[in-house]
């Protein structure tokens, strides 16, 4: 049982705030988040949470920071969590009882001193969001939406099962928190897209598993048509539920900052849910006035999946959608993102740019960050590597604050990590393999290893 006396903290408000769906385009109506619905019933564009930012504004910038602060690390259900201890700005009339949480978020905002000095960055800092609980950003969504759900449920609402398209870490996250809620989960996967652990992740959940003979983006047209039936709840992207979860990495950021705001923040985008809800987090930030001023926001795609950055080169004239390639990326293999119209908000709201990395760059990224402590998945692999690019650029200037999102932990990607190191990655040259060094147990030849190795330490 939850320990749930904590004096120094105020009790939670929830009854003074609102929150509600909208259509991000402005149509009118509003709808309830216990309601089953994914778009504006009007325009059929995607709708976002809305909170009535004039109530939250009755409590001043630094009593928000001192609510906040203070609910770090507690173990007073449901604020421990990175996400939920900021339950005012998230759903703040969920009953706490029907909130399904990991304690998420909180992760570590790692000083990447080593990295960075060697591209001349010397305040670049890595945000470990693969530290939580499936290993990926993704809880910070999924405890939310499921949340939801189970009040739903609870309402009487006859929902049967929640159920996702995905590349891996959604799929992953998902499976997990509906496992814990004790709601059937259904994944649909693109066959042989996705690593490993990321497949037994929601097979070893308990989730329905259903590989399907296409991409990502037809694995999200199925799920469209599939979640029609609404007993089946939509738990992608495009459902803003999620986003209200993710956006509480951009106000941990600057909550782990003492409140200042970094120069840059970069991110790998592929259905672009991920920047849009960073922009929100930061943009609420902003008007709730713990904030003055926005960083600027980085989306960073693969050269083989870069529909974004396409539609950005023509200055967002028009709407690119493509087939994507395979990438070693393969979470942000997405050729048509749901949430484009989103991410355009944040990217010319923040001053932002949109940049891509081939597979080589993207690799290499990953292993020269390896070779400094981290352990990066191929997607951070592909945000490291628009940095470098940025820099070399002079566009990141090396006096300024650089927040580099990891989204996914490393570990949940080995067959990439020995592909480099093995240099059997296709189109990839492994310029710092680290392969293991086969020999006899002989210990003279074991000195004279040592040695040589010692005499040629691997390249910065």
């Amino acid at each position: 049982m939850p320990i749930t006396h904590r004096p120094e903290i105020a009790p939670a408000e929830e009854h003074r705030y609102r929150a509600y769906f909208r259509c991000f385009r402005g149509c009118p109506g509003e709808y309830s988040l216990y309601q089953v619905i994914y778009r504006c019933p009007t325009c059929g564009g995607l709708l976002e949470v809305a909170h009535d930012v004039d109530a939250l504004r009755r409590r001043s910038p630094q009593e928000w920071k001192a609510l906040l602060d203070a609910r770090v690390g507690t173990t007073e259900w449901p604020y421990g969590s990175g996400v939920w201890g900021k339950k005012e700005w998230v759903v703040p009339h969920i009953d706490d009882d029907n909130i399904v949480s990991m304690f998420e978020g909180n992760s570590n905002l790692f000083w990447a001193e080593r990295l960075g000095r060697q591209i001349g960055l010397p305040d670049l800092w890595v945000k470990l969001c693969g530290n939580s609980h499936t290993g990926s950003f993704k809880d910070l969504g999924m405890t939310v939406l499921v949340s939801v759900v189970k009040q739903m449920i609870h309402q009487g609402v006859p929902i049967r099962a929640v159920a996702a398209a995905s590349t891996g870490d959604t799929s992953a996250a998902l499976a997990a928190y509906a496992a814990a809620a004790g709601i059937p989960a259904i994944i649909f996967l693109p066959q042989g897209k996705v690593s490993p652990a990321q497949l037994i992740q929601p097979i070893a959940n308990g989730a329905h598993v259903l590989a399907l003979d296409t991409d990502f983006d037809g694995c999200m047209r199925i799920v469209q048509e599939v979640t029609q039936d609404n007993t089946i709840y939509l738990a992608n992207s495009m459902n803003s539920l999620r986003i209200e979860g993710q956006k509480t990495v951009g106000i941990e950021i600057v909550q782990q900052f003492d409140w200042e705001v970094p120069d840059w923040i970069v991110i790998p985008v592929g259905n672009l849910g991920n920047i849009s809800a960073l922009y929100k987090g930061l943009k609420l930030l902003q008007r709730l006035g713990l904030i003055r001023r926005l960083p600027r926001l980085v989306a960073a795609q693969a050269a083989r999946a870069n529909p974004f950055y396409r539609s950005f080169r023509q200055g967002f004239r028009e709407r690119v959608s493509l087939h994507a390639e395979q990438t070693l990326a393969s979470a942000i293999q997405i050729g048509n993102p749901v949430s484009y119209e989103k991410a355009v908000q944040a990217i010319q709201e923040t001053d932002g740019l949109v940049e891509q990395a081939t597979e080589d760059e993207l690799a290499n990224a990953a292993a020269l960050a390896d070779r400094t402590g981290m352990y990066t998945c191929p997607h951070t692999g592909v945000a490291l590597a628009v940095l470098f690019k940025l820099r070399e650029q002079g566009i990141v200037q090396g006096h300024e604050r650089v927040v580099v999102i990891s989204t996914a932990h490393g570990l949940k990607f080995t067959p990439f990590k020995v592909g480099y190191h093995e240099d059997t990655l296709d189109g990839v040259e492994s310029r710092y393999a680290n392969p293991p060094v086969y020999l006899p147990a002989d210990p003279q030849v074991v000195r004279e290893a040592i040695a040589r190795k010692l005499e040629n330490p691997p390249r910065p």
